[in-house]
């Protein structure tokens, strides 16, 4: 009987499962938002004594007492007094990477990581006196320097990993030029975006911090984004390999290079393979035909 009431409860279940999960969400949502809270108030008490006492001769126990807490609950938001300085850069690559995971099938993967990114100045731009503080004292200090790099890495191998799932898998062996790219360009698009962020903060935090971005990553694009695309769909084994001796041929019979003229522009076409000289003497004879 007891089974049988159980099993009765059970079939009520659903809706107060439903509430339990909103519930637990909740509670989820509200301590994270206290965890970050507790951080960014041991970073502003970590920052204020950097800056009165300096780096080296401030301690953690200095820093917990600043803040109204005791040493332990330092340690269980950080493991060391320089990384208090960075509180919000776990949050950030959260978020980065659900711009990532979110991103519409139409969009180009650097759009996307590009957008992934701006998450990054987005914290940064939230305090920018904060920031700016911040900057002044990792240039100063050579501990907050690389744990600001060993940051700046996190990104541009999330970002390499993206990317590189853009490339056809098949084609991952050595000496192919996929993983290269992929990394690169995660590298441009993360240069590019601590290069504006550099010259925002030298200014005070003042500026069209939006558009300088928006500049930066156009040229990214302009310069990586021809090799890199959404996956190809694959096409059968047979399909693929007819489709590359059709090629082939085709390569084989077209001109090494071909040159005309229209409304005094000149435009030539070349194979990669084809020679600079047999080149070099189709656009001159273009020319002279012109």
């Amino acid at each position: 009987m007891q089974y049988v009431q159980d099993m009765s409860k059970a079939a009520k279940s659903p809706r107060a499962t439903s509430t339990s999960d909103s519930q637990e969400s909740a509670a989820g949502t509200r301590a994270a938002a206290q965890r970050l809270k507790m951080r960014r108030e041991l970073a502003a008490a970590a920052m204020e004594l950097f800056a009165t006492k300096g780096y080296e001769a401030t301690t953690v126990d200095e820093i917990a007492a600043a803040a109204g807490v005791a040493r332990r609950t330092f340690f269980r938001h950080f493991r060391s007094k320089e990384e208090a300085i960075f509180p919000d850069h776990d949050d950030t690559l959260v978020r980065a990477e659900a711009v990532l995971n979110a991103a519409p099938p139409h969009e180009h993967p650097l759009d996307t990581v590009c957008r992934g990114i701006k998450e990054v100045m987005k914290m940064y731009a939230g305090s920018p006196a904060v920031s700016v503080e911040r900057y002044r004292l990792t240039r100063e200090v050579p501990t907050l320097r690389e744990r600001e790099i060993a940051s700046v890495a996190r990104y541009e191998r999330l970002f390499t990993r993206y990317l590189l799932g853009h490339f056809d898998e098949r084609d991952h062996h050595d000496g192919n030029d996929d993983p290269l790219l992929a990394e690169v360009a995660a590298s441009a698009v993360v240069t590019a975006h601590n290069h504006v962020l550099r010259r925002w903060l030298r200014a005070g935090g003042q500026g069209d911090v939006e558009a300088q971005l928006d500049h930066a990553f156009a040229i990214v694009r302009e310069t990586f984004g021809s090799g890199i695309g959404a996956r190809p769909a694959q096409a059968p084994q047979g399909a693929q390999q007819a489709a590359q001796q059709t090629a082939a041929r085709a390569a084989s019979s077209a001109p090494a290079a071909t040159a005309s003229t229209e409304g005094g522009v000149l435009v030539a076409v070349a194979r990669t393979d084809a020679p600079l000289d047999e080149v070099m003497r189709t656009i001159q004879q273009a020319l002279r035909t012109d």
